[in-house]
């Protein structure tokens, strides 16, 4: 007769019985100060279904309490995060990880066997530094590409939004802005992401989510070489100020000779030049899209030649950096060439009529009547009036033609011309 969970003496004697749980970053939140509640045996194990140590708190603000679901030493067996069951390491699903590192941890699912393999893993655990993964995920040494690739670097905070409101979804919330829960259309019931399971996320079986990011590993880019041979620098991008020229060396230099590091800071990216074509098809390939440098992921593309940059950039719209420039609304079209100058062709800068003779255009009007002409070395050069260069001078008032007029005072129809003023004081 099988004896019962309760009643067996060593399962008692090991239930669990932590300080503190085993979380990711996302899980614990952005907050570096929270408030958790700790009960001792308050729950079961969902894998092992042993009773353990429940930690619950909140991870922020208009964030939902979340809490431990797996214990510690089914997290240790997986290296898992006690409450998402993501990787601790690279962020990702089991069945992802497991793929990319080539291994097939299968842990037992009855009663007895998985009792009898918890047992094995926890004596594995104690006689282990507690550091390192055990089980054959420990064994696994060499780390995948794709793993690289697909890892989360920053932490996902908007896991841990509410769930959607029901009763909002219904009509039916009264609660308005005070509502702890989204006010949210739900997604597709028929979307593969809206049916997970944990158990199946911890056993790397049925996870939609793992098969969304095996497709997408599938699907991925890749960094063709270019066709000219020549070529041997590589633009790395999204460098921001915390890389320096010491960490791009510290991380190329195992690939070939570097012969030049040029930064521009401006742009925050950087050129390295190798010194064979070989190191740089090296380097490209093991950098493309899992460049990690000081926790920010850095994009890699192969550079272009001089020549070509040119070209491209004044005919294409394209950038040196290699992107495409959409032209911008509103900004002017080029301007038309300038006309063709003929050298016979007088430079007429004033745009003054050609038919105006240059001496109607250099003649000086003289000052109105009754006004002294100012000093020499005072008013606008003149020439001297014997000079060879002088100008012909004006001729007199009475003999200029009647049809001239240049003030008003010199037109004796206007009031209070000069010569009616000058008759008035002659009666």
């Amino acid at each position: 007769m099988a004896t019962s969970l309760g009643s067996n003496t060593y399962n008692r004697q090991n239930w669990e019985d932590a300080d503190f749980p085993i979380l990711c970053q996302t899980c614990l939140g952005e907050n570096p100060y929270i408030r958790m509640t700790k009960e001792k045996y308050g729950k079961e194990c969902k894998i092992c279904a042993r009773p353990f140590t429940v930690f619950r708190w909140c991870p922020g603000t208009r964030m939902r309490f979340k809490k431990t679901e797996v214990c510690q030493t089914c997290s240790k067996m997986k290296n898992v995060c006690q409450t998402c069951l993501l990787d601790l390491e690279y962020g990702l699903p089991i069945q992802v990880r497991d793929t990319g590192l080539s291994v097939k941890d299968e842990v037992p699912k009855s009663d007895v066997n998985k009792e009898f393999y918890t047992q094995n893993m926890e004596r594995e655990i104690a006689n282990s530094d507690g550091t390192r993964p055990v089980g054959q995920l420990g064994k696994a040494t060499s780390s995948s590409d794709m793993l690289l690739k697909l890892a989360r670097t920053t932490p996902y905070y908007k896991r841990n939004r509410p769930h959607i409101c029901s009763f909002w979804v219904k009509g039916e919330c009264k609660r308005g802005e005070e509502c702890p829960y989204r006010h949210e259309k739900p997604t597709d019931p028929d979307d593969p992401l809206a049916d997970q399971n944990i158990k199946d996320r911890y056993y790397g079986i049925n996870d939609p989510v793992a098969d969304k990011l095996l497709k997408r590993a599938s699907t991925m880019p890749r960094l063709d070489p270019p066709e000219d041979k020549s070529i041997s620098t590589l633009y790395i991008g999204g460098l921001g100020d915390t890389v320096t020229d010491g960490d791009l060396k510290s991380h190329f230099y195992q690939f070939g000779e570097i012969r030049t590091i040029t930064i521009v800071q401006r742009q925050q990216c950087a050129f390295i030049q190798f010194a064979t074509r070989q190191s740089a098809e090296m380097a490209a390939e093991k950098s493309f899209n899992k460049l990690i440098i000081n926790g920010r992921r850095l994009t890699v593309k192969w550079g272009r030649s001089q020549a070509a940059r040119g070209k491209e950039g004044i005919k294409d719209g394209v950038s040196e950096m290699g992107t495409r420039l959409d032209p911008v609304p509103g900004l002017p079209g080029a301007l038309p060439p300038p006309p063709a100058l003929d050298e016979e062709a007088p430079a007429n800068y004033f745009n003054l009529d050609p038919s105006t003779s240059p001496a109607v255009m250099n003649i000086a009007l003289p000052p109105p009547p009754g006004i002294n002409p100012p000093p020499p070395g005072f008013g606008p050069p003149m020439f001297h009036p014997m000079g060879p260069m002088a100008p012909p001078m004006p001729p007199p008032m009475s003999m200029r033609p009647p049809g001239q007029i240049h003030y008003p005072s010199q037109d004796p129809q206007r009031m209070g011309a000069h010569a009616a003023h000058g008759s008035r004081h002659g009666d």
